[in-house]
């Protein structure tokens, strides 16, 4: 399942054991008022054959979540936006999926738009990270929103039994995640949409409020060390690239605050490298393979 809580607060459960000094076991929270940091157990975990199982199939999916019949629908308890259940008879490429026709508009004071939940996962396969699940607009009736490809065996984060895997791939993960949040100007992670499975891998869902246009990093924490392969990909973005991939669901001033955000990182990353030197600012090469895809 994937949900997330009523309260749209910051990722309070957010946090890893912080030694700064220590490359590849540091993570800076995702927020303020943090409580104490959770340990990660360091023993390997074998990736599962369930992680990120859509990858690969991601123009099967996506067909099928524009056009399957919905069978029966199911409302989602949490979240303020209202989202609800759609599932599809059993056989095909998803089970179900969370239905979210939200216009563009300013909801509870913050700005939501499904097209940014479509915007959020086309990125993520731009950059080669894929944590993201399939997004699509679909129209049901006379509702235009976003199907959102459902997620089985995860869970949302929980403080009181945080997912255990090896800290390296850890920090990667969240090292990832916190890059991607800056770059779109996600103001809504909450330990509701930071999604995990046994094995420790995670998964990022619910994007409606990102990509404003913000030009600036504003109150979206930086990792405190960095993926150097998702960052190359990331520093390498221009305008035509982001226009290609992600209009019509983002507009010109949307796509231009983004890259304002990619030059803002860029001058705190050199800023890093010029303090404190390369291998702390970086994490350690992947040994493994999580590491970022090469597309």
């Amino acid at each position: 399942m994937h949900t997330r809580p009523l309260a749209r607060t910051g990722l309070t459960a957010f946090a890893l054991t912080a030694a700064l000094a220590v490359p590849g076991l540091a993570q800076s929270p995702a927020v303020t008022n943090t409580p104490a940091a959770v340990a990660v157990d360091a023993t390997a975990v074998p990736a599962g054959p369930v992680a990120y199982i859509w990858r690969g199939h991601e123009t099967e999916i996506e067909a099928f979540l524009r056009t399957a019949p919905v069978v029966r629908w199911k409302d989602i308890p949490v979240g303020i936006t209202k989202p609800r259940r759609g599932y599809f008879e059993p056989g095909g490429p998803a089970t179900s999926f969370a239905w979210k026709p939200l216009p563009t508009q300013v909801m509870h004071g913050k700005m939501e738009s499904y097209k940014s939940e479509i915007a959020a996962y086309l990125l993520s396969r731009h950059l080669g990270m894929d944590v993201v699940p399939p997004v699509v607009e679909r129209q049901i009736g006379a509702s235009k929103g976003a199907a959102v490809y459902w997620i089985e065996n995860v869970r949302p984060w929980n403080p009181a039994t945080p997912p255990k895997g090896p800290g390296a791939r850890w920090s990667r993960q969240t090292s990832r995640m916190q890059m991607f949040d800056q770059l779109i100007a996600n103001i809504d992670r909450n330990q509701g949409n930071l999604l995990h499975d046994d094995a420790g891998h995670v998964y990022l869902i619910d994007h409606s409020r990102a990509f404003g246009t913000n030009p600036t990093l504003g109150t979206v924490k930086p990792p405190s060390q960095f993926d150097r392969a998702l960052w190359l990909r990331m520093a390498a973005l221009t305008k035509t690239d982001l226009e290609t991939a992600l209009k019509p669901w983002l507009t010109s001033t949307q796509i231009d605050a983004l890259l304002s955000r990619r030059n803002e990182m860029r001058r705190h990353i050199d800023r890093l490298v010029g303090e404190r030197g390369d291998e702390i600012t970086f994490l350690p090469a992947d040994p493994e393979a999580v590491a970022v895809s090469a597309r």
